[in-house]
């Protein structure tokens, strides 16, 4: 897998977690999806950065600030 391959795995594994958020049983369980989809996109982040594809970096920074103020503002 390449790094561009590996960078859009992870933003689809970081929606796919944000998306289990909402059918969450828990707090906990809603906390552990966070955590996956901030995880997966901070790697992806790293690697857009690695690439020196600024435009990626900044395109899944600012996903990660949604899905951060999404978390605060509905399970916190």
């Amino acid at each position: 897998m390449t790094d561009r391959e590996r960078m859009a795995f992870l933003e689809r594994q970081a929606e796919d977690a944000y998306s289990r958020m909402y059918d969450a049983h828990s707090p906990s369980d809603v906390t552990a999806r966070y955590s996956d989809a901030k995880e997966a996109l901070h790697t992806a982040i790293g690697i857009a950065r690695q690439l020196a594809d600024e435009d990626s970096a900044k395109r899944l920074e600012t996903r990660l600030a949604e899905i951060k103020a999404v978390f605060r503002s509905q399970f916190s």
